[in-house]
């Protein structure tokens, strides 16, 4: 999963960022709302945790401006006020979620997979694809009887492509919604992850392929070859 961070203290958003990359995610973060609002319309996020104190444009208004060029990824806004008026203000401007400072790590996390669910319409945390099974919530990969052991980035790869089975997805998506903007767009990062993740998920000889290429356009995840 790939989110945006928008939070101006900067001890929290280290704090968050090492959190949420040490659960597989992918983060891009920054400290002002201009920014958020920019990179949030130029990449298609799972998830945008949102501060409402930001200098310059605060949280409010980049939702709202978010909603109104219907971008619709789902929004956690990060507050210090714990009011029911200010909750409410915050929903009714389209945000998903509503987390008061200063919260546990773990229930932020929790939250922030629940989001992404609700994203793509999956509300049970296991998915799979012909005897393949992935668990969300544990982290765990299953080939038929036998435990896969995945990187959290791997996890992260092969979960995407679950989430999308069936349907092909190409390189550039994979680089936005798999790792962050320190990855070169010129790199063979995703072929080299393909290749790792074809091999870790093959435990026997008689397993099936179920990732494959379409050339010029991408990977698809299915169980027989498109």
């Amino acid at each position: 999963m790939k989110l945006l961070l928008v939070e101006d203290s900067e001890a929290l958003r280290r704090a968050v960022v090492k959190a949420l990359k040490a659960s597989g995610f992918a983060v891009d973060a920054t400290d002002n709302g201009q920014e958020g609002l920019w990179m949030a319309l130029e990449h298609d996020y799972d998830v945008i945790i949102l501060d409402i104190m930001l200098p310059g444009l605060d949280g409010r208004e980049v939702l709202k401006q978010l909603r109104e060029a219907n971008n619709e990824s789902p929004v956690l806004f990060l507050t210090a006020k714990d009011s029911i008026e200010d909750r409410v203000a915050g929903l009714r401007l389209g945000a998903d979620d509503y987390l008061v400072k200063s919260f546990a790590i773990e229930e932020l996390i929790a939250r922030v997979e629940a989001l992404a669910r609700r994203k793509y319409q999956s509300r049970s945390p296991k998915l799979s694809v012909g005897d393949l099974t992935l668990d969300r919530s544990a982290k765990t990969v299953m080939r038929g009887a036998q435990n896969v052991a995945l990187s959290s980035q791997l996890f992260s790869l092969l979960e995407y492509l679950m989430l999308n089975a069936g349907s092909v997805i190409s390189r550039t998506q994979i680089e936005q919604h798999i790792y962050d903007e320190q990855v070169s767009p010129m790199s063979n990062v995703v072929d080299t992850a393909i290749c790792a993740l074809r091999k870790a998920i093959k435990v026997s000889k008689g397993n099936a392929a179920l990732i494959h290429t379409r050339r010029g356009m991408g990977y698809v995840i299915s169980v027989e070859k498109p």
